[in-house]
């Protein structure tokens, strides 16, 4: 099964929602955890990398694409 790819800044979809209803979070801490904070209630939740890469669906938007790191 090929790795989910992504970084810190990254806005992911959940598969779960948060209790706020809400399935977007940001990427907020990497390492052996990683903290994500949810778009909507802006609260912050520490889970291990392994949970998080099977809970995660996809990237919406990645950091790379919110500075605006188009060509000029």
């Amino acid at each position: 099964m090929e790795r989910k790819v992504f970084q810190l800044g990254d806005i992911v979809q959940m598969k779960k929602p948060h209790p706020c209803g809400n399935n977007e979070m940001e990427i907020i801490r990497m390492g052996m955890d990683i903290r994500i904070k949810c778009t909507k209630c802006q609260h912050s939740v520490l889970i291990p990398r392994a949970k998080f890469e099977k809970n995660m669906k996809k990237v919406l938007r990645s950091a790379q694409e919110q500075e605006g790191g188009g060509e000029a």
